[in-house]
C-alpha cells in the first residue's frame, strides 16, 4: 500500500527531552522568585516557547515528518507572534 518510512525514537532521546523539559520547568518556576520588573513576563514566555518547541518537535513528531508541516507550523507561530505584538503595541499606547 504505502511506502512510508516510520521512525523509532530511542529511549535516550525521550529521556533527554524529558530532562530538558524538567530543567526548563524548574527555570520558569525560579523566574517567579527573581524580581526583574517587566522582564519577568518576557523570560517566562521565552521559557514556555522553548518547552513548546521541544514538545512540537519530539512528541508531535515534527522533527521526523515532512518539512512542509514544519514550515506551516512556523508560519502559524510567526502570525500569532505578530498578532500578539500588535496587541501589546496597541495596549501600551492607550
Amino acid at each position: 500500500m504505502s511506502e512510508e518510512k516510520h521512525h523509532i525514537s530511542s529511549y535516550k532521546s525521550h529521556l533527554l527531552v524529558l530532562l530538558a523539559l524538567l530543567i526548563l520547568t524548574a527555570a520558569s518556576v525560579a523566574v517567579t522568585s527573581v524580581e526583574m520588573g517587566a522582564y519577568n513576563t518576557l523570560v517566562a514566555m521565552l521559557l514556555a516557547g522553548a518547552k513548546a518547541t521541544l514538545v512540537l518537535l519530539w512528541f508531535m513528531h515534527l522533527r521526523f515528518d515532512n518539512k512542509i508541516y514544519a514550515i506551516f507550523t512556523a508560519f502559524v507561530i510567526v502570525l500569532f507572534l505578530l498578532v500578539l505584538f500588535v496587541t501589546f503595541f496597541d495596549y501600551s499606547y492607550r
